[in-house]
């Protein structure tokens, strides 16, 4: 059975024993007002019965007969996607279908506490840091009068202000009798999800390179050389291979001579964004963390536009699985007690469990739509209470690339996290770790255990480094 037909049985107990309440006691005036031969306690009763029960059918009318419709949504089934810094009108289409004009019906359409800025910060520099994801231009909520037929509308506008995932709505709908004895809740229409994509920075040069030989950029060491990177050529000698034999200086000078070629790797990355809350602090919220995910997907964007392949691998919670599951939980249509205002309530308030295990990957590829699911993904990505990035890396090691450098975006790095990034490099993995820390003293901390070990790393202090994170090259012994 739905969550719907479950309410209405919980509700009808409660409005069955409501009413008996009401026609006993009118019920008992009357009787006592014939025994008595009082015909003020008769008149009494029956102008009660009919007040109560005129309230009753008007309130349940207004309730049934009016109706919210959301306008300008995006195409069924898909999200609303934009820009941090865009405004997206609301309109919600109020409209009383009935024969009755309804006096009064209250509309709220319900915004996430969290990410609309509506609670209330003591602390002045948290305010300031914690800026609202959403911010509100004109009113979520009005009280309206409408005639039959007619149709009111409640408009205004959201800033986005900060990348994410967010659920506007639900509409609940308010209205009562005009003695406001009966009170009556619905919820008019669903909610509507926005995407907030995160802004991509220009990263100038991308030079880390992979494992994998014969490739893009020159490197150090010569792990196999490229023979389509000639660098020069020089007199043969004992040990040479006879293919890399330079024949025209050969027979121009008469002694055997042979190429000399550039060692070089592929610059193709797997993204993988710590996001477990014991790493990324709450004190670092939302600052750094939004950070990580900028450097993520520009990273990916300057993958894209030299063709390279990219892929993405996080501990984090993809919000649209949480709203989803633990968001909103259906249309209550109908019911006149408190509950579905609560109902609707809980329907907005993007509960935040943290204990999600199952780790988001996107698979190593190629092209603009690859882009753009990754893009989608990173801008919903939240942080979580499931697998640390050493569990993470265990979990998910038979399901990375091995032909790509692990580029890994992380704030902190306990001993356990660099166990886990060293036995990696020593078993045969790229490894490169962007530190996303404000200070350098911290950065030189949690960067001196990895260069030990001969693990790239770089430092994110703020959005400006980005564009400098991966220009240095990587000597691979």
């Amino acid at each position: 059975m739905n969550r719907l037909s479950e309410q209405i049985e919980a509700t009808s107990p409660d409005e069955s024993s409501d009413w008996f309440t009401v026609v006993a006691a009118c019920s008992a005036v009357l009787i006592l007002g014939m025994i008595a031969g009082a015909g003020l306690w008769m008149i009494a009763a029956v102008t009660v019965a009919a007040i109560v029960g005129a309230g009753a059918f008007v309130s349940t009318q207004w309730s049934v007969n009016v109706v919210a419709r959301r306008e300008d949504l995006p195409e069924e089934g898909r999200d609303l996607e934009v820009l941090i810094g865009s405004r997206v009108p609301i309109s919600v289409a109020v409209t009383n279908n009935g024969r009755l004009p309804v006096a009064w019906v209250l509309a709220e359409d319900l915004l996430p506490r969290a990410a609309g800025g509506e609670s209330k910060q003591h602390d002045d520099a948290v305010s300031r840091t914690r800026m609202p994801a959403l911010s509100v231009d004109g009113a979520r909520l009005a009280v309206m009068t409408l005639w039959p037929g007619q149709t009111k509308h409640l408009r205004y506008v959201v800033h986005c202000r900060r990348r994410g995932y967010f659920q506007v709505g639900p509409t609940v709908l308010e209205t009562g009798d005009p003695v406001g004895m009966f009170r009556r809740y619905r919820l008019g229409t669903p909610p509507m999800f926005i995407t907030v994509l995160p802004r991509i920075e220009l990263v100038s040069t991308y030079e880390i390179g992979s494992r994998r030989p014969i490739g893009e950029i020159r490197i150090r060491a010569n792990v196999m050389p490229d023979p389509t990177r000639l660098r020069g050529i020089r007199q043969w000698q004992t040990g040479d291979p006879m293919r890399s034999v330079h024949w025209a200086a050969t027979a121009r000078t008469g002694t055997l001579h042979t190429k000399i070629y550039e060692p070089s790797s592929v610059i193709g990355a797997t993204i993988i964004v710590d996001m477990h809350v014991s790493t990324n602090p709450d004190h670092n919220e939302p600052i750094r963390t939004d950070l990580s995910i900028v450097a993520a997907v520009s990273i990916a964007a300057a993958l894209h536009d030299a063709g390279e392949p990219f892929g993405l691998a996080t501990n984090g919670r993809d919000a649209a699985d949480r709203v989803r599951t633990e968001g909103f939980l259906g249309d209550h249509r109908i019911g006149d007690h408190f509950e579905v205002r609560d109902a609707a309530g809980q329907a907005a308030a993007m509960l935040a469990d943290n204990d999600r295990l199952q780790p988001v990957m996107i698979d190593v590829d190629r092209g603009p739509m690859h882009l753009k699911e990754m893009t989608r993904t990173l801008a919903r990505l939240e942080r979580t209470d499931g697998l640390t990035l050493p569990e993470f890396l265990i979990e998910t090691e038979s399901r990375l690339s091995s032909e790509t450098t692990l580029l890994i975006i992380l704030q902190q790095a306990p001993e356990e996290t660099v166990a886990a990034l060293v036995n990696l490099s020593r078993r045969g993995w790229a490894i490169a770790v962007v530190i996303n820390t404000l200070g350098i003293d911290d950065y030189t901390r949690l960067a001196a255990p990895l260069l030990a070990e001969n693990i790239h790393v770089a430092h994110l202090s703020d959005q400006d480094s980005i564009r400098e994170v991966c220009q240095a090259q990587v000597a691979r012994g």
